[in-house]
């Protein structure tokens, strides 16, 4: 900051220091150019605070092209209108929906002004709905109100767009190339968090990456196990690269964000935090690779999770249409919501109005969702299972379920079966028995096949589809017996049919080789970790093995 001094003060300073003035000519002195003699005064740097604050201030306005123009009479239908379909999209701020009229013909005149809350969703609602065809006639053109000055000074010639040669990226599956076919691990101490070669053949595992209050709370891998993400107050990050490398590759912002959930193909990131007054929105969806948010929603954990038997649970969204992740969906109080991932929007542009769903379950390979309604009016109106293809919205199936007590559905990994568990009340209440309503989803009409026990007093402990193939197995027996039997089944041929059924095996739980024929019956945790491996191809035994107090078991994804 330059002091500025007035001829008197120039005068009394030179009088105080006896400095004679007269032979200077004050006149003759040069001074530098420019109105300001090149001074910056505090104006100008409040002038340039301002500036950068206008200049950035626009950022969450779009302009909207190409809307009706109508007359008075009509305007509030048309603001209505407007605001309906961007209000999905953000939250638009008060008096922030502004709609030009000419005074002349008091007709608007086929543009609108959107304020959003924030930048990122007026981005989001330009990209969701540049191009929406409001009608045969409308069809939306939306920019951002910082790009018009872009526009305005664009050239007049074209010129080519100055090309820049090709890097490669980092190949984020190089892991998968380890001459050992080993899978890594994580595991967190304390503040530290490690990577390490999982090697069975070694003692001790190998050290890949090693890092210090790596996250805030805890990580996790994306299903693929292409990306290893952490969790800090101001959102997550996303970490990847080579075999030994971990490379900071996305940041989310969500601010206190507590869960985290990747879609299937890991295309997309789901992440949740509890209510915030300043973001009310507590569940986002990002583009895994962009960063950017794809839709966001308001609501508790509670509000928004999928209430099935078991209680309120993460994740929110269930995923449909395999590795693409087309869509998402969730249940609502009167439906259920199912979105596109193309534009992030409802499809159809509305939910679903299927009272009283409870669960649902969507097809692994098609884009069918298999639906279960309890029982309503003390048992007066029956329980039933339907399976609705979500382009058509047609009803593909429906069966009605009588006295059920709970049921849960299990899909054949290529979707060409589906099995619902049913615990049926007997005809005194006082207990339940279990059977299967088997529905052939690839044949005609979709027939459906009915399975019960032999002994209907036996509890279903496990069941499993051989994946890619005909055959499920299933664990029965009576819950106090340590030994139950396990049944094998196939659907081949038309018509299910028993192969046959183990009697007196210490398991209760079943693991499918991933390429079928072979499958581990376990019994894990009180039953000591024993381990049958058995052919069903040839209907035998082929090891047995122990790892005592075993938890949980995984094949490798090879099936050797």
């Amino acid at each position: 900051m330059v002091n500025a001094m007035s001829m008197e003060d120039i005068q009394a300073t030179a009088y105080r220091l006896n400095v004679d003035l007269d032979p200077i000519d004050l006149h003759s002195i040069p001074l530098p150019a420019g109105e300001d003699l090149g001074i910056l005064s505090d104006d100008d740097d409040l002038q340039n605070e301002y500036d950068s604050e206008f200049e950035e201030g626009f950022g969450n306005i779009i302009v909207v092209d190409n809307l009706p123009v109508v007359v008075k009479e009509k305007f509030e239908k048309l603001e209505g209108a407007v605001r309906k379909i961007y209000s999905q999209i953000g939250i638009i701020k008060e008096d922030g929906l502004w709609i030009p009229v000419d005074p002349d013909t008091h007709k608007t005149l086929g543009y609108c002004f959107i304020e959003f809350n924030t930048s990122q969703e007026a981005e989001l609602a330009k990209e969701k709905t540049h191009g929406y065809k409001l009608d045969r006639s409308h069809k939306f053109s939306v920019y951002m109100f910082d790009d018009i000055d872009k526009y305005l000074k664009a050239p007049e010639e074209w010129a080519p767009p100055e090309s820049k040669p090709y890097t490669p990226g980092e190949n984020l599956q190089r892991w998968l190339t380890d001459e050992k076919a080993r899978d890594q691990i994580v595991i967190r101490a304390g503040s530290d968090t490690e990577v390490l070669w999982n090697d069975a053949r070694q003692s001790k595992p190998e050290l890949v990456f090693k890092k210090d209050c790596w996250t805030d709370s805890f990580v996790q891998w994306s299903p693929l196990g292409t990306y290893l993400a952490t969790l800090h107050s101001k959102g997550a990050v996303v970490w990847g690269g080579g075999a030994t490398t971990f490379d900071k590759l996305m940041k989310f912002s969500h601010e206190e964000v507590k869960l985290i959930d990747f879609s299937p193909g890991e295309k997309f990131l789901v992440t949740y935090s509890n209510p915030n007054p300043r973001d009310t929105h507590n569940i986002k969806i990002f583009d895994v690779r962009t960063g950017k948010v794809m839709r966001e929603f308001e609501g508790s954990a509670d509000e928004c999770t999928i209430r099935g038997a078991s209680g309120v649970s993460w994740p929110v969204f269930r995923w449909g249409g395999g590795r693409e992740d087309n869509y998402f969906a969730r249940i609502g109080k009167n439906g259920v919501s199912v979105y596109e991932t193309e534009t992030f929007s409802l499809v159809d542009k509305k939910s679903m109005k299927l009272e009283n769903v409870v669960d649902f379950s969507w097809s692994p390979t098609d884009s069918i969702l298999a639906l279960y309604v309890p029982e309503l009016g003390g048992g007066n109106q029956p329980a039933k299972v339907s399976l609705v293809h979500i382009l058509s919205k047609q009803e593909l199936r429906q069966k009605n379920l009588f006295s059920v007590s709970d049921c849960k559905m299990y899909w054949q990994s290529n979707g060409d079966y589906l099995a619902v568990k049913v615990d049926r009340y007997t005809k005194t209440k006082k207990s339940t028995y279990t059977g299967f309503e088997l529905f052939r989803i690839k044949e005609r009409d979709i027939p459906t096949e009915v399975v019960e026990l032999e002994n209907k007093n036996d509890t279903i402990i496990a069941f499993a589809w051989e994946p890619k193939g005909q055959r499920f197995a299933v664990i029965h027996g009576d819950i106090n017996n340590p030994r139950p039997d396990v049944s094998f089944y196939s659907m081949r041929s038309g018509r299910v049919s028993k192969l046959t059924t183990l009697k007196g095996k210490q398991a209760n739980a079943l693991y499918w080789s991933p390429n079928g024929h072979f499958i581990v019956l376990a019994g894990l945790k009180s039953l000591n970790g024993q381990l049958e491996f058995y052919n069903v191809d040839e209907l035998e035994t082929m090891a047995l093995a122990e790892h005592f107090m075993a938890t949980d078991v995984e094949w490798d994804p090879t099936g050797r």
